[in-house]
């Protein structure tokens, strides 16, 4: 009786399909490693793969005995050329013999004579973990000793760009190929001395100081891949939804706000140096003493920690490195102001006429306004870009560089824009699930466990929606908890209060809607009672609030003793009323903070984190 072959489960490669760079010649880890199989189905294969070593070590080859390693020549074969050193060497046995019948000196001339002649590098092979920052895998690469000196290719950051074939892993590796170097095309050597980043994981407040090296790690990287995917999601919504693109100015003439803190655009504070004695390094905003001194006991407690949890030596290293000059700027910046006179700068003797613009100009804190404009002849606009704000106030939720997501609809109401907002949001969240897994699996493991059930939460779920009223008497209800700001009718809801409504009663996103008029711009439509606007608030857990919007006022009367009532500049918005003067229509619209958007999708807890060159007080590093 026939039987059959017994199967065995093995995996099955998928056909070999490998993708360049449209500009450069390299492979992309993510094509390698990303593909079902692992890459499995390329073995075989030549390749050239570019990166940063993550991690190397050096294994040496066992020497190969002499009888070995010179097999006799084959008739007909060409002999190999022998070098001096190794005829030289060939040699040491018969001529010790020699020594040894004539007598004497024989040790000494044997030392003299090994030390005289140089001994070839033991053979090895380093075995490096190369990451590119198309993925959170690295691959596996080997080189011989022989290609390139081991010192060279080790040190951690070093850039290699190498070509190869692809094999199975000689040891036991979690990829099932790597790659066996041939050729060495580039080698970025690193000084070990002064590069800052250590094989071992350095805390992210360390890396703060360092953005221009940080997305070499393996968490910022993840970091910035999950970043680039909430953009291309942002993108994908508007247009998906009709909304057109649109390009805002980021120097403006007007304050959106009308209450915000500016940073002002001029070109005459040069010409009036020049004139004036040197201002404080506090006033120019460039370092802020105050600011440094409380990074010192940020520092101070970071350095306490690593101490306490037995951190490695390399980042307890750096960071006492770090306090030691921090202390030492701050003893600097102390004695600049004791030698030199305060002597403040201040708008009012400023000519605007003579600046560049004419008039004060500012960098944007919103651009909301100039949305409107286009909104009222485009119909539903959206745009991506930068706002500044020059708090001084500590954050761990604001910089004075954010990113914004600002969209407005014509011929739209409130309502309309909650439910975009909310449509907005569960996009994102679907988004970055269905896109980003390898990233969410590599931060929910090493930051925060409820990344996913947190986005997943929001898709299905229809948001809490209370006024502003409810809030507060549901706060006002809470027993178990004191807070910090008393709350009663008027107050802004702080980050407290925001955090107890989503997390301990809601325990899912609140959307929040018509505050008092005195917590909102003067642009958002007055309700009918007098005394509540049409605005809005989407809080969620973690981060609070990450949307603001409103249904504009398009009545211009309403509009006008808005102004005045704040008393604001009335000719700087004369353009904006023109709008209400000239076919007014109905508007509503929201803005949603993109870094604030990353850190709810990452799990981090300081926006500094996110962004890629955070700029705040005292710190603007390039």
């Amino acid at each position: 009786m026939a039987t059959e072959p017994e199967q065995t489960l093995t995996e099955t490669p998928i056909p070999m399909v490998i993708t360049l760079s449209k500009y450069s010649d390299r492979v992309l880890l993510k094509t390698l490693l990303g593909r079902s199989d692992g890459g499995l189905g390329l073995i075989g294969e030549r390749v050239v793969i570019g990166g940063w070593v993550k991690s190397a070590k050096e294994v040496r080859k066992e020497a190969v005995p002499a009888a070995q390693a010179q097999p006799r020549p084959v008739a007909g074969e060409p002999k190999n050329d022998v070098t001096c050193v190794e005829v030289l060497q060939s040699r040491i046995p018969f001529i010790r013999s020699i020594m040894k019948v004539l007598g004497g000196g024989a040790g000494h001339f044997r030392d003299k004579l090994e030390f005289s002649v140089p001994r070839p590098p033991t053979p090895s092979t380093v075995i490096l973990q190369v990451s590119d920052g198309s993925c959170v895998s690295s691959l596996q690469i080997l080189v011989d000793s022989s290609l390139f000196p081991p010192s060279q290719v080790m040190p951690t950051g070093t850039c290699i760009l190498a070509e190869g074939i692809l094999q199975h892993p000689l040891v036991h590796v979690k990829h099932v190929i790597e790659l066996k170097t041939e050729r060495i095309l580039h080698v970025g050597t690193v000084d070990q001395d002064k590069y800052p980043l250590s094989k071992k994981r350095l805390p992210l407040e360390m890396l703060r100081d360092r953005p221009h090296f940080r997305p070499r790690t393996t968490t910022v990287a993840s970091v910035m891949r999950i970043r680039n995917s909430l953009t291309q999601a942002t993108h994908t919504f508007f247009q998906n939804e009709g909304f057109l693109n649109v390009q805002v100015p980021v120097i403006t003439t007007t304050d959106t706000e009308g209450f915000s803190e500016k940073f002002q655009v001029t070109t005459l504070l040069s010409k009036d140096l020049k004139k004036e004695e040197p201002i404080t390094m506090d006033d120019t905003g460039a370092i802020s003493l105050e600011a440094v001194k409380a990074s010192i006991i940020e520092k101070s407690k970071q350095v306490e920690e690593l101490k306490r949890t037995d951190s490695n030596k390399e980042a307890l290293a750096a960071a006492i490195q770090d306090l030691h000059k921090t202390n030492e700027l701050v003893s600097k910046l102390e004695a600049r102001e004791k030698s030199k006179p305060d002597t403040y700068i201040k708008a009012e003797k400023f000519k605007f006429s003579e600046d560049f613009f004419g008039r004060q100009a500012y960098l944007t804190v919103s651009g909301s306004l100039h949305l409107e404009s286009l909104a009222s002849a485009l119909g539903n606009v959206y745009s991506f870009g930068p706002t500044f704000r020059a708090g001084r106030t500590e954050s761990k939720k604001m910089l004075a560089e954010m990113w914004m997501v600002e969209a407005e609809m014509a011929f739209s109401q409130l309502e309309d824009s909650m439910n975009c907002a909310d449509d907005f949001l569960k996009f994102l969240s679907k988004w970055v699930l269905e896109n980003c897994d390898e990233d969410l699996a590599f931060v929910s493991k090493r930051i925060d466990k409820t990344i996913v059930d947190r986005l997943q939460l929001v898709m299905p779920s229809s948001f809490e929606k209370i006024t502003y009223a409810e809030a507060v008497e549901v706060l006002k209800q809470v027993t178990q908890k004191t807070f910090k700001t008393k709350i009663e009718w008027g107050v802004s809801l702080t980050e407290e209060h925001e955090s107890y409504l989503v997390d301990e009663i809601y325990k899912r996103p609140v959307i929040i809607y018509n505050y008092p008029k005195e917590l909102k711009p003067f642009y958002v439509r007055l309700n009918d009672d007098g005394k509540t606007v049409a605005a809005f608030d989407l809080v969620v857990p973690k981060v609070g609030t990450l949307i603001r919007g409103s249904q504009n006022e398009e009545r211009l009367d309403t509009l006008t003793t808005r102004i005045k009532e704040l008393g604001l500049e009335n000719e700087q918005y004369q353009w904006y009323l023109d709008l209400r003067r000239h076919g007014s229509v109905k508007n509503s619209g929201f803005r949603l903070v993109f870094d604030l958007m990353v850190l709810y999708t990452t799990g981090l807890n300081d926006v500094r984190d996110v962004a890629p060159f955070p700029r705040s007080c005292g710190k603007a590093f390039d």
